[in-house]
Parts: C-alpha cells; sequence; structure tokens
C-alpha cells in the first residue's frame, strides 16, 4: 500500500484517501476546492495544498511511526497512514473530544488499523508516554518552537510544524537541531 518514497507517493495517497470522507455533510460539496474548511468547533480541514506541501516536507517512508497533533478530521492522520502502509503506525491527537471521536469514526472507515486517533490529554503537548517517532506533523500554529515535540523525536526524526505563521522544518540529529523555513501560512493556535 505504501511507496512513499516515490517523488508522487503524496499525489497518490491524497488520492487514495478522499477528503469528501473526512468533512461534516455540509461541507462536502466544497471537498475539491483549495481552500479550508469548517470541521466545526472553530476548527478547520486544511486546504489540500497545504497538506500536500507538509507531507512533502515531513518525507514520510513506509514503515516508520508518526504522530500527528492536532488531528482535526482525521484526514491526515489517515494520508498519514497510507504513507507508513501496514507496517507503520500513526498516532494522531486531537484537543476537542468531539473531533477526536469524528476523527476516530472517519479513520475507521478507511480499514487502516495501524492508524489511531485518539482525544489529547490536557496540558500535555503529543503523546510522550509512546515516543519515540520518526515524524511528528503539527497542523497548528504554535506560539514558539514546541520543544516539547522535539524531544518526543527519534534520532533524525523530523517535524514539520508551522511557528508563529511560518511553516518549520525541523530535523533532530546527533548534533543539534536544524531548523529550514518554508513560507507563510496561516493555522489555528496550537493550545
Amino acid at each position: 500500500m505504501a511507496e512513499s518514497d516515490s517523488p508522487d507517493a503524496v499525489a497518490r495517497a491524497m488520492e487514495e484517501v478522499p477528503r469528501v470522507d473526512f468533512l461534516p455533510w455540509p461541507q462536502r460539496r466544497f471537498a475539491a476546492a483549495d481552500e479550508p474548511l469548517s470541521i466545526g468547533h472553530g476548527q478547520t480541514n486544511s486546504q489540500p495544498s497545504t497538506v500536500a506541501r507538509m507531507l512533502r516536507l515531513l518525507d514520510v517512508r513506509a514503515g516508520q511511526r508518526v504522530l500527528d497533533v492536532g488531528s482535526g478530521s482525521g484526514w491526515t492522520a489517515a494520508l498519514l497512514g497510507h504513507l507508513v502502509g501496514s507496517g507503520g503506525r500513526v498516532f494522531g491527537v486531537e484537543l476537542i473530544p468531539e473531533l477526536a471521536s469524528r476523527a476516530r469514526q472517519a479513520v475507521e472507515l478507511q480499514a487502516m488499523p495501524w492508524v489511531q486517533v485518539r482525544p489529547a490529554e490536557k496540558d500535555v503537548l503529543g503523546l510522550p508516554d509512546v515516543a519515540p517517532f520518526d515524524r511528528i506533523l503539527v497542523s497548528a500554529d504554535a506560539a514558539q518552537t514546541p520543544y516539547e515535540l522535539i524531544d518526543q523525536l527519534s534520532p533524525d526524526g523530523v517535524m514539520v510544524a508551522p511557528v508563529v505563521g511560518e511553516m518549520h522544518r525541523i530535523r533532530r540529529t546527533e548534533d543539534g537541531v536544524h531548523t529550514t523555513r518554508h513560507g507563510q501560512y496561516r493555522f489555528v493556535p496550537l493550545h
């Protein structure tokens, strides 16, 4: 199922895991639009071009363990699940319990038992008890570099996260943490 080291693995994942399956009924008619769509509770399903850009920066490989922070509708968790394949694991966390429940149901319909979405624990960023992760995707804007998440990366792990409106690709290495910046983006705040 996953051939994520090839250049168009993200495009294939987006074809195989349609956005429409993760949207509330009133929004489904807009699924093809390249714009963020409301999923309720003041949250959005990010625009597809942004999601694709983030996934390409993340460079997910088959068999990896991935954390999806701010899973929202569950779409990114399912996309990540397609990229890691059945030999990998994806752990999604969502702060709003109602969204976490809907996301879990939507992901279950994708028949990817290696992907799970759960409610985030209050005052806990990520899943430190399940770490380390090879990749971490953050779909909410951090007010500062989220060091709590960097600590959950495995050696040579990568995190992609918006930080103060700018997309950061953060790699953890033996030599420390290396960050590259990839343009301005708008996301809901990371709490």
